[in-house]
């Protein structure tokens, strides 16, 4: 594969160059607005990839589909194009300032939109870049997923095939617009862009230097039915086990008052949510009564349930629980979990989705009947293979020299934050067999020089929630690629009203930013990593 691979990059490579002569010779001037226009030459062979259009975008003044207003961002070549039967791309190249590198862009929820926001990001930051919907358009919905009815070969193009075309096809036109190859490339994702990234780094380990995936989706087949459908479940099991908005910030509220103040700090902020071990009974409604200070006998059962995660029969957990912390952010529980009333949370929503057309294809299946045992076992089956970027060999993206930065929100309040720590520990695993480690430690070592998994205490779903959520993962990514200087912690920042109010090391896990003792808190400066106190 890896041999077929790198013949198909030669071939398009031969041909892009020779297709593309009149491009090269009109960047001789240099003169890219020029040569923009000709990237729609009809004789191009992008990988049956059709470009429908090429035109220069001034600055400033780009609206997206939707929106009211400009997206911020320098002049550039715009490249809209397809790849069959319908992988729909954009290609953004800065007409000036190109930084000579190559930044693909990730999507959320069930991607089927162009992702115009980290495009501009990346155009913003000197980056050719480029985005694609992965193949199917998501007009309908955030969680529609009706457009996989009978549709293998688009469910295919959604789990890991649109990104990796996109990426072939976007570096030959950066390399026919500029005249030179990107001298590195690298993706940025979060949600189901953590998913794409991990796929990329699992099966395409030649596309990318560096990859930044966070909050990932990763192990979606099992995601789906152990958090989605396991937490709507518990939530809806019946009128009364159903947790209103309204109660949301009390039960914050007991949860930090618990464990706040377990890393020596009180700052609404749980550093080690794992280390909780807040009963929600404690707040369990006296008989008889039951108002927004408390949790009904039913309501404390659901939240138990979601905890704790869902098991098979057999008692193999299926896919790890949400952890305490940050329950009372407006974004969070409210908009996941429960939401404004029962049957509108997004769990719910993207569960039902997921199975009812990729796993059942039947219009009439009911969310409610999922058996997980069986029908889990058939959904593996089915579109495992597809959608699921959970295999812990990363012993090609090693051998390539390109590093990998995994991060996520200890609050989030959709994926398990203890997935991604167990597919990190499930690499080391691997790893510690290839090279018959003597000790964890030794395969953690060895693990850590091409991949590095970071945990943001009180971050929510890829932003938001308690903690400092802005951080720049993608320049300490550029250094560790580019200089050799691994990461050691990223700084973060909580900005309110445009102002930093906070700001925190995020340590390389297993470390934990620990307080030096002396100046304020609100400092990362007075915060050192190391490893947690047992």
């Amino acid at each position: 594969m890896r041999i077929h691979l790198k013949m198909t990059k030669f071939i398009l490579a031969f041909v892009i160059s020779s297709s593309l002569l009149s491009i090269a010779k009109a960047q001789d001037t240099p003169n890219l607005r020029s040569a923009c226009p000709l990237l729609t030459n009809n004789t191009l062979d992008l990988e049956n990839t059709t470009i429908s259009s090429a035109e220069i975008v001034e600055a400033n003044s780009f609206r997206q589909p939707g929106r009211d207003s400009n997206l911020m961002t320098p002049a550039f070549c715009r490249v809209v194009g397809v790849t069959d039967p319908a992988i729909n791309f954009e290609v953004w190249l800065p007409l000036d300032n190109w930084n000579g590198k190559y930044n693909g862009v990730g999507n959320g929820g069930m991607a089927g939109v162009i992702s115009y926001s980290a495009l501009a990001s990346a155009l913003t930051r000197g980056y050719a870049a480029a985005s694609t919907d992965t193949g199917h358009d998501q007009s309908a919905g955030l969680f529609d997923a009706s457009w996989a009815s009978g549709r293998q070969d688009l469910i295919e193009d959604f789990g890991h095939r649109a990104l990796h075309l996109t990426t072939i096809n976007a570096k030959s036109i950066t390399q026919a617009f500029y005249t030179e190859p990107p001298k590195y490339s690298y993706y940025t994702g979060c949600s189901k862009g953590g998913q794409m990234g991990l796929m990329e780094a699992q099966r395409y380990p030649d596309d990318f230097d560096g990859i930044v995936a966070g909050n990932p989706a990763n192990d979606w087949t099992r995601f789906y039915a152990g958090a989605h459908l396991w937490y709507s479940l518990a939530m809806l099991e019946d009128q009364e086990s159903w947790i209103p908005r309204s109660k949301l910030p009390a039960f914050g509220k007991a949860v930090n008052e618990a464990c706040d103040a377990l890393d020596g700090i009180e700052d609404g902020i749980l550093q080690n949510p794992l280390a909780c071990n807040f009963e929600p009974s404690s707040i369990q409604c006296p008989v008889g009564t039951d108002n927004s200070s408390c949790l009904t006998e039913k309501q404390v059962s659901a939240v138990e349930k979601i905890w704790s995660g869902v098991k098979t029969s057999d008692g193999d957990l299926i896919y790890p629980g949400l952890v305490p912390g940050g329950e009372a952010d407006p974004g969070g529980w409210g908009r996941w979990v429960t939401g404004a009333e029962p049957f509108t949370s997004l769990h719910w929503l993207g569960g039902e989705g997921f199975f009812r057309w990729f796993v059942f294809d039947d219009p009439d299946w009911d969310f409610t009947s999922f058996d997980f045992d069986k029908d889990l076992e058939y959904a593996l089956q089915k579109v495992g293979n597809s959608v699921d970027s959970n295999n812990p060999d990363l012993r090609r993206l090693r051998d390539n020299g390109s590093k990998l930065i995994v991060y996520h929100g200890w609050s989030d309040p959709d994926i398990s934050p203890v997935a991604s720590i167990n597919y990190y520990e499930s690499v080391v695993g691997t790893i510690a067999d290839d090279m018959r480690a003597s000790s964890y430690s030794t395969a953690l070592n060895r693990t850590q020089n091409f991949f590095r998994l970071f945990m943001v205490p009180g971050m929510g779903h890829c932003s938001g929630g308690p903690g400092p959520d802005r951080f720049d993962a993608l320049s300490a990514l550029e250094n560790w690629v580019e200089n050799g200087i691994a990461p050691d912690s990223l700084k973060a920042s909580k900005v309110v009203n445009g102002e930093v109010t906070r700001s925190r090391p995020l340590c390389v896990y297993p470390e934990v930013a620990t307080y030096s003792g002396r100046g304020s808190t609100d400092e990362a400066e007075n915060f050192y990593c190391a490893a947690p106190s047992l």
